[in-house]
């Protein structure tokens, strides 16, 4: 009897698993194909269910009863990488990210026994506590600098000796701001907030730094709220949303009570999560109006910066420069000329664009880790665009595109430098101040 009622209670839970999956955005897509040549793991594999098309026919099969969500089922849906240029594709406005994520969301976080209760581990204790990713990050410093690298490095697996090579050098400090509030230099135009991150603050505190600056020189007066926390898009891409859910209020509830006029996102992927809220709390009673009502704030800092125009002088930067669109901020976000306004408004610097700028570099959030193989066909792709423009660098605001570039540049070359567009804007306005001031 007992056992009885456990299998039913099974059975249920995977028949809720399974209508939950019937979503409207099933329904849009018209099996036109032109989503095919886009997607990144179609075109290196060409095989129908890697492809977007493929993969929303598995969905509808799982939804109508018709396959199971397997094994096979899971590797198939998570080997995608969340790209989105399907979407920019689609002549119909298939939402394809809703039907991977929803997917996903049903299977739980990818791979199986030590390492799926590992990354559940970290997507719901440790990104969501600064303390916490500062003090892991502290640690992966003390492994690097101390010697231990060199020492444990060659006797780990071949597999984790992989992992452990593309860990990138821990910075000195992170970003701390010592106040919450940095004012505008000179005319006030706009008041605004800016997310700091989980991963930002810890590997790219420079580029927050940088951030903030160039938003006051452009007389924004920059919040930094207290009550902020990580913005759950690792979360939602690896199938665990109750935590995602969690930071989304957290976060609505510290940047609406910010009053500012635009929430400001330096990470792509960061940005398209944040945008997406109203989306994420739709079936929320409390928050599905307040989420709303917050992703109509939030901005890239290119667009924001675009928006309102730079102002102030610069100093010239020579240098030649390529542009990599970061999925989330170019097919997510659909913002592509503005962080090229920026680049082309910078005295002395050149901008040549790569062939396929907006292809995936292959680090899609943690995808680098658990898809190597994939993601390092994607990756000397990119560095062989890149070695073609002959560039001294390459700008890419995002930060695991920055990791897996820098990664490329090392393994594959060229060696070239990798940046964010907030760096050389920073730079400039810092050349123009010195060159007064002699």
């Amino acid at each position: 009897m007992v056992l009885d009622q456990i299998r039913g209670q099974s059975q249920a839970a995977e028949r809720a698993k399974i209508s939950a999956l019937d979503i409207p955005e099933l329904y849009q897509c018209v099996h036109c194909g032109l989503c095919l040549n886009q997607c990144p793991t179609y075109r290196v594999l060409r095989l129908e269910p890697d492809s977007p098309r493929g993969r929303i026919h598995l969905v509808k099969a799982a939804a109508d009863g018709r396959i199971e969500l397997s094994r096979r089922f899971q590797e198939h849906i998570y080997l995608c990488l969340l790209c989105r240029a399907c979407e920019t594709a689609c002549p119909s406005g298939v939402q394809y990210g809703h039907i991977a994520e929803t997917a996903r969301e049903r299977l739980g976080p990818p791979g199986s026994g030590f390492g799926r209760a590992v990354l559940k581990l970290a997507l719901t204790q440790v990104i969501s506590h600064a303390g916490r990713v500062r003090a892991a990050a502290t640690a992966l410093r003390w492994y690097q600098r101390s010697g231990m690298q060199r020492l444990i490095r060659p006797l780990l697996p071949k597999r984790l000796q992989e992992m452990e090579a593309m860990m990138p050098p821990i910075p000195e400090r992170f970003f701390k701001p010592g106040r919450d509030i940095f004012p505008a230099i000179g005319t006030l135009r706009a008041k605004v907030a800016l997310l700091n991150g989980c991963i930002m603050p810890v590997l790219f505190g420079a580029v927050n730094e940088a951030t903030v600056r160039v938003l006051q020189r452009n007389g924004c007066e920059v919040v930094l709220p207290t009550g902020q926390t990580c913005c759950g898009a690792l979360n939602v891409h690896n199938g665990e949303v109750t935590a995602a859910k969690a930071m989304a209020r957290q976060n609505i509830d510290a940047f609406l009570d910010a009053g500012v006029d635009t929430v400001v996102v330096n990470a792509a992927g960061c940005g398209a999560a944040l945008k997406e809220y109203g989306h994420l709390l739709r079936d929320d009673p409390e928050y599905a109006d307040r989420a709303r009502s917050f992703s109509s704030l939030v901005k890239d800092a290119a667009e924001l910066l675009a928006g309102i125009g730079l102002t102030g002088d610069m100093g010239r930067i020579e240098m030649t420069v390529t542009y990599q669109d970061p999925c989330h901020l170019a097919h997510g976000q659909r913002v592509r000329t503005q962080p090229r306004k920026l680049l082309q408004a910078i005295p002395g610097l050149t901008l040549v664009e790569m062939e396929g700028s907006d292809r995936c570099c292959g680090s899609a959030g943690i995808y680098n880790i658990t898809h190597p193989e994939m993601s390092q066909h994607l990756l000397r792709e990119k560095m062989q665009a890149i070695d073609a423009t002959r560039a001294e660098a390459v700008v890419a605001p995002n930060p695991g595109c920055m990791l897996q570039l820098s990664c490329g540049a090392q393994r594959y070359g060229p060696a070239l430098r990798v940046l964010h567009l907030m760096d050389l804007l920073e730079q400039a306005y810092s050349r123009a101040e010195t060159s007064s001031s002699i």
